[in-house]
């Protein structure tokens, strides 16, 4: 069976790992999160990084620092994971969902400004497959309307739109270190990445459980007690050494998916050609990371059909999110602005291919091969 992830592994991680358990600090802010800190604050060029427990804790702490409120609106893809609604809802925000872009999957751009009440408090572009949305306008419309941006990047460590990092465009950016991830800490963990200096001492406390502990670390406070809101967000330790391992060979890894992809994207670019199915589409403006390679098929049928061919064959492939605004906590927490001209018929029509650090040519050639043999 070819599965559908494997999580990287690059040879450090287990030595990384052991070293941090050996140590005399395995929680949250050991060495290996301050190596992780450093090598994120230095290649996204942001003012803060932070090591989470997850990105849904990072899109939480997001939450409370814009501080929502009840009533409050948050205007977003309905095309995307459970969490980038959730962080909002817990804070007792109504959810808007817009129409997605069917080239990208991401967020149209061209439909936020219409779903702008004067409750809207932030937008929160979901840059999917690990391709950027159009940032320049999103961040446009928000500071006409002084509305905040907070970058749902989960998919997106590595990608770039217009140069600059995906997550360090808007005021606040979340990345997912999940075993699906490109680069992971061990199962789970996340990131939060702060742009405006504002928020970072804000956000190191609703990180230490609500308590200015970081502070006092540093021989800012002579003691350490609880003034805020927060809960324990930390990272521990042991996940960032295996995180760390990762990021050693970032270049790499990046390189390698960004191979396999392009392998996929050649291979499958015939099918396109003759109108059996579309291939993915990343924008001038954006550079990738090869998250994920995706293709579209004609129907809902059919895309039934070309999984079950694949199994069969023992390659395992997924269809991805069913959109949230037709879930029930979607229906409960939120409403869709104007029309869902493609976010339903697109996500219907979508497969995931197996993608991984270290894909062989011989298994990414069976995949190929076992798509093209299903059309023909």
């Amino acid at each position: 069976m070819i599965p559908f992830n494997k999580p990287p592994f690059t040879g450090n991680e287990e030595k990384y790992v052991i070293e941090s358990m050996k140590s005399s600090k395995i929680s949250g802010d050991g060495e290996f999160t301050k190596k992780c800190h450093k090598w994120f604050e230095e290649k996204l060029q942001c003012k803060k990084a932070l090591l989470t427990t997850s990105c849904t804790h990072a899109l939480e702490m997001a939450a409370i620092l814009i501080d929502i409120q009840e009533g409050d609106e948050v205007i977003m893809p309905s095309y995307t994971f459970v969490s980038t609604a959730n962080a909002f809802v817990l804070r007792g925000a109504k959810i808007v969902f817009v129409d997605i872009r069917p080239d990208t999957m991401n967020i149209d751009e061209t439909k936020i400004e219409h779903a702008i009440t004067n409750k809207t408090k932030v937008i929160v572009p979901v840059h999917y497959a690990g391709v950027g949305c159009e940032m320049d306008t999103i961040m446009d419309i928000a500071n006409r309307h002084n509305i905040f941006v907070v970058e749902d990047a989960a998919q997106g460590m590595m990608s770039s739109y217009k140069e600059k990092a995906l997550g360090t465009i808007g005021h606040l950016g979340a990345f997912s270190f999940h075993e699906t991830k490109n680069y992971t800490s061990a199962g789970e963990g996340g990131l939060l990445i702060i742009n405006d200096e504002k928020f970072i001492q804000r956000a190191e406390i609703i990180r230490e459980k609500g308590t200015n502990r970081s502070l006092f670390f540093r021989g800012m406070v002579d003691k350490y007690s609880w003034v805020d809101v927060g809960s324990s967000y930390l990272m521990n330790d042991v996940s960032a050494a295996y995180l760390w391992g990762n990021l050693e060979k970032a270049d790499e890894i990046n390189e390698n998916r960004l191979t396999t992809w392009q392998k996929y994207y050649d291979g499958l670019k015939e099918l396109e050609t003759k109108g059996l199915i579309e291939l993915p589409i990343i924008p001038q403006d954006c550079v990738q990371n090869a998250h994920m390679f995706y293709m579209k098929v004609k129907s809902l049928d059919e895309r039934t059909a070309l999984l079950e061919h694949l199994k069969q064959n023992e390659i395992l492939a997924v269809f991805h999110y069913v959109p949230l605004h037709s879930a029930p906590a979607g229906l409960k927490f939120g409403r869709f602005d104007s029309e869902d001209k493609f976010t339903t018929i697109d996500s219907e029509r979508l497969i995931r291919l197996p993608m991984y650090f270290g894909m062989s040519d011989e298994e990414n050639k069976k995949v190929v091969d076992t798509v093209r043999g299903f059309f023909s």
